[in-house]
């Protein structure tokens, strides 16, 4: 579980349509992933957990990720807003980010790594493929890949 000692990796999950949520949720379940996911459903609202400001100002009980699984069609903030901030912030800019989008565009993909995405994952239609490229997703980004400390 990367550097996280005992404590397994929190995930940031940013995602604005329900359907989704809990499609991404049972995927997780269906394959084990024991994990603590944290749901936020516009951009704004992830930038404000993660940078601790609006709702998570002053909060010492705000959630704080490890790993970030980013849509791209969000609300008062898009995905790529929210990735280009993320980048522009010293405490978060190693934080990784994987792009988990329906949008298979190239100009989506090109703009997600230019801006410093780990990973762009297209979200797959069929349930057992999602669960699947879950099942890939957890075991390299949660078991295998040395995740960043946590600035204590």
């Amino acid at each position: 579980m990367g550097d996280q000692g005992l404590k397994p990796a929190e995930i940031l999950l940013v995602e604005d349509n329900p359907d989704d949520v809990e499609i991404t949720l049972r995927a997780f379940r269906k394959v084990r992933m024991a994990n603590k996911v944290h749901v936020v459903r516009d951009g704004q609202q992830a930038l404000d957990l993660l940078l601790r400001t609006g709702d998570y100002g002053g909060r010492a009980d705000a959630p704080q990720p490890d790993l970030i699984l980013l849509d791209l069609n969000l609300p008062k903030l898009n995905g790529l807003e929210v990735l280009e901030k993320i980048r522009a912030s010293d405490e978060l800019s190693a934080m990784p980010v994987i792009v988990l989008t329906v949008s298979e565009r190239e100009e989506d993909i090109q703009r997600s790594y230019k801006l410093g995405a780990n990973t762009y994952i297209t979200k797959p239609v069929d349930f057992a493929k999602f669960v699947h490229a879950t099942e890939i997703l957890g075991e390299y980004w949660i078991v295998i890949a040395k995740l960043p400390l946590k600035a204590a």
